[in-house]
């Protein structure tokens, strides 16, 4: 097995081009995901991913026995490359690093090609802005074993680095889709999916309608809500009660609540 090769400048190319891929255009270019941190990069491992390069600093590792996820890397094809302290301070994106970080190939699975079991269970995400939303949302869609989360016109891509985060890797556990409302909605109608969105102004609480059967549940954002589009469509509006001020929930918490009904009337 080859050593890993060792960096200690900053303005090594390679530390440059990892550096770059903060940025979407980057990540778009490359068709690379930037994952920091030793349980996130276990997981997208664990789950089949394919590895590109890992940059590890032992100077940062709490525990000299995860070391041995470098001949993971190695096994899967992975570029492995030591870093000084100094050179994992321009690659990292945490405030508290652990000396962990890795690229991995990526690309949303397209609709067509999402693996649906018998009763599809799917969430659909319009218009979502904030990373660490989406990627809470996903987070919660693998707790609750949902068979994708698409993310319909959104203002973040799903290999923005927060995402990741929020997500403690889950992007890699769970199939994820990037497509238009429009195209969303001809494909689960072509499924067979109901349609149940979540609105403020519906009358049906969120509990009512029956989740056993191959479903879609679909947030808009807190701002501006869903799009007519998914409002005239769907087959079901709901809502969660609300009895204070404050007139929307945070749509990770929102969809938190949808997800964990679906479990509830599932199991």
């Amino acid at each position: 097995m080859i050593a890993p090769m060792i960096i200690t400048s900053p303005h090594n190319p390679k530390v440059k081009a990892v550096a770059a891929l903060r940025e979407r255009r980057a990540r778009e270019a490359t068709r690379l995901a930037l994952v920091e941190g030793y349980e996130e990069l276990s997981l997208a491992l664990e789950s089949g991913a394919q590895p590109a390069e890992l940059f590890y600093a032992p100077d940062y590792f709490r525990d000299a026995a995860q070391r041995a996820l470098i001949a993971h890397f190695q096994a899967r094809g992975a570029a492995c490359y030591e870093v000084s302290p100094r050179v994992f301070e321009k690659l990292a994106y945490r405030e508290h690093p652990d000396g962990w970080l890795a690229t991995f190939a990526f690309q949303p699975t397209p609709l067509t090609n999402l693996r649906l079991s018998e009763s599809p269970f799917m969430v659909v995400c319009e218009g979502i802005e904030k990373p660490g939303n989406l990627g809470a949302i996903l987070r919660t869609a693998d707790a609750a074993g949902a068979d994708a989360v698409i993310a319909c016109d959104p203002r973040t891509d799903w290999t923005n680095p927060n995402v990741i985060r929020a997500s403690k890797g889950a992007l890699f556990a769970v199939q994820v889709a990037a497509a238009s409302s429009q195209e969303t909605l001809t494909w689960l109608r072509a499924q067979n999916i109901r349609v149940i969105v979540a609105t403020p102004a519906a009358r049906t609480r969120y509990t009512a309608p029956d989740y056993r059967v191959g479903v879609a549940i679909v947030l808009g954002t807190e701002k501006e809500g869903l799009s007519a589009l998914w409002l005239q469509h769907a087959d079901q509006a709901v809502a969660i009660p609300m009895f204070g001020k404050v007139n929307s929930l945070n749509v990770s918490a929102a969809a938190a609540l949808l997800i964990y009904e679906v479990v509830r009337q599932r199991t």
